[in-house]
C-alpha cells in the first residue's frame, strides 16, 4: 500500500506524508468497491453465462451462491484496510475491527451453510456412490454440519473480539465428557439411528421380524428408537442401539413387495398324489388375493410319520394380507379335501398288549 502512495506521489508531485489519512482511507474504500463490483460483474455476467452451457445445474447454483459473498468480503476487506490508515484510539480500533470481523464471519457462515445444502443435494442425486446421503438422511447431515459451522463461527468471533478461548474450550471439553458419560446409551442410540437411516435395512411401512419373535410394520424410525405396530395393533418401541445389534428379517425387502405364504398340508398314504397337487393348485388359483405372477406351486416335501407332507406356495401383494389369505386357503383346502374324499392324516398310535395281568384277588 505504501508503494502505491509513493507511485501516486511521484505522478502528482505531492508528498505521500502530506496526504490526509482520511483521503487515503476514502480512496481505499472507493477502490475496494470498484474491485468488488468488478468481481461481481465477472461472476454474474461472464462466469455464470459460461457455466449455464453445462448439462447439470450444480455449477450454476454454485456461481449464484458465490457472487454476493465475494462482493461483500472484498468490500469488508477494503474497509478493514481503510480503518488501519486512520489514526484511531485503542477502543475505537477494537470496536471497528470487531464489527468488520463479525460481519465477515457472518457472511462466510451464510456462504458455508448454503454450500453445505448444495453439496448434500448434489450427493443425494448420486445414490450409487453416496447411498448414505438420501432424502431421509439429508436433513440429519445438514443439521449436523450446520451445528459444526456455527461452532466454528463462534470460535472465530471470540478471536475477532480478542477474547480468551482457552477457558471456553476447557469448559466445553469438560461438559462434553460429562454429557458423554451421562448419556452414553442415548449417544449409542443416536449413532445407531444414524446408521439405520443411512444404511436403510428397513423403511417406514416395511414388515419386519425380529430375532426375538416380534413381527410388525415399521411406523417410525427416529434417531433414538424404532416403532413397530403388530397385527394386534400393539406398538412396540425398540431402541436403535438394540436394533443395530440384532438380526432383522425384512419381509417387504427384496426386488418387490410381494410376500410368499406357505400352506402345509398332509394327505394319507395311498392318496393320488397328482390329484392332491391339482386340488391345491385349483384352490390357490381360485382365490382373488393370490398373485398370478409368480404362479402358485405345490411341493412334495417329505414322507411324514402319518402321511405325505406337501406345501402350497403362493404369493400375496403385501405382507399385511398374509393372515387373511392363509385363513381363506386353509378353509378352502379343508372343504376341497372333504369333497374329493382326500384323507387328512393325524397322529395315531396302536397299543399292543402282550399279556393281560390277572385280576387282583385271584
Amino acid at each position: 500500500m505504501q508503494g502505491f502512495w509513493d507511485f501516486l506521489g511521484e505522478i502528482t508531485a505531492y508528498d505521500v506524508a502530506a496526504v490526509d489519512p482520511r483521503i487515503q482511507a476514502a480512496i481505499v474504500v472507493l477502490v475496494s468497491a470498484v474491485v468488488a463490483k468488478t468481481a461481481d460483474w465477472i461472476i454474474t455476467r461472464l462466469l455464470l453465462r459460461w457455466v449455464r452451457r453445462t448439462e447439470n445445474d450444480f455449477d450454476d447454483r454454485l456461481v449464484e451462491i458465490l457472487h454476493r459473498p465475494v462482493f461483500l468480503l472484498v468490500l469488508l476487506g477494503g474497509l478493514a484496510v481503510a480503518s488501519t490508515l486512520l489514526v484511531l484510539d485503542g477502543w475505537a480500533q477494537t470496536i471497528t475491527f470487531g464489527i468488520l470481523g463479525t460481519l465477515a464471519v457472518f457472511v462466510v457462515l451464510v456462504l458455508a451453510v448454503r454450500l453445505n445444502q448444495l453439496t448434500l443435494e448434489g450427493l443425494s442425486r448420486n445414490q450409487e456412490r453416496f447411498r448414505y446421503v438420501g432424502q431421509r438422511t439429508m436433513p440429519l447431515f445438514r443439521n449436523i454440519n450446520n451445528v459444526l459451522l456455527v461452532g466454528i463461527a463462534a470460535y472465530f468471533l471470540l478471536l475477532v473480539w480478542d477474547l480468551d478461548v482457552t477457558a471456553w474450550l476447557a469448559s466445553a471439553g469438560i461438559l462434553g465428557i460429562a454429557v458423554g458419560l451421562g448419556a452414553r446409551d442415548t449417544v449409542a442410540n443416536f449413532f445407531a439411528g444414524v446408521l439405520i437411516l443411512a444404511d436403510a435395512p428397513y423403511r417406514v411401512g416395511d414388515f419386519i421380524v425380529l430375532d426375538t419373535g416380534e413381527r410388525g410394520q415399521v411406523t417410525h424410525i427416529g434417531l433414538r428408537s424404532t416403532r413397530l405396530l403388530t397385527r394386534d395393533d400393539i406398538e412396540i418401541t425398540i431402541p436403535n442401539g438394540i436394533m443395530g445389534n440384532i438380526k432383522v428379517i425384512n419381509e417387504t425387502g427384496g426386488p418387490h413387495t410381494k410376500h410368499r405364504i406357505r400352506i402345509r398340508v398332509g394327505c394319507a398314504y395311498g392318496s393320488d398324489i397328482d390329484r392332491v397337487k391339482q386340488v391345491l393348485l385349483e384352490v390357490a388359483e381360485g382365490h382373488g388375493g393370490v398373485c398370478r405372477d409368480p404362479e402358485p406351486r405345490v411341493r412334495f416335501r417329505t414322507f411324514g410319520p402319518s402321511g405325505l407332507d406337501l406345501e402350497l406356495l403362493a404369493w400375496v401383494d403385501e405382507p399385511v394380507l398374509r393372515g387373511r389369505v392363509t385363513d381363506a386357503l386353509n378353509t378352502e383346502v379343508y372343504r376341497r379335501f372333504a369333497s374329493e374324499r382326500i384323507e387328512i392324516p393325524y397322529s395315531k398310535q396302536d397299543l399292543y398288549v402282550k399279556e393281560l395281568p390277572a385280576p387282583p384277588g385271584r
